[in-house]
């Protein structure tokens, strides 16, 4: 894996957004696609509700809450369900 400069990438970003307020550029942006229901997430990680829990760094009830649709995972629960579903060895090595 390449080291990368932080700093300059940072830069670059700054770059964009002020061409792009010059009329001069094109920001390039992404729309994040809804994670699966959790329930639907847990079950092909093969977790019960209180490992799942565990890793998401919330209570069994709240787990239980998504679940049962009586609540709904908030923006940065909503990224942890991503990374869950679209890249579960990363989630699942954190534990």
């Amino acid at each position: 894996m390449s080291e990368r400069d932080i700093g300059q990438e940072i830069l670059e970003g700054i770059r964009e957004v002020k061409a792009f307020k010059q009329g001069k550029g094109k920001l390039v942006t992404r729309k994040l696609s809804e994670p699966s229901h959790p329930k639907t997430i847990r079950t092909r990680l093969k977790l019960s509700q209180t490992a799942f829990a565990g890793l998401m760094g919330v209570s069994v009830r709240t787990v239980q809450d998504w679940e049962q649709d009586r609540r709904e995972p908030s923006g940065p629960a909503k990224s942890l369900l991503r990374i869950a579903e679209q890249h579960p060895e990363v989630f699942l090595e954190v534990g």
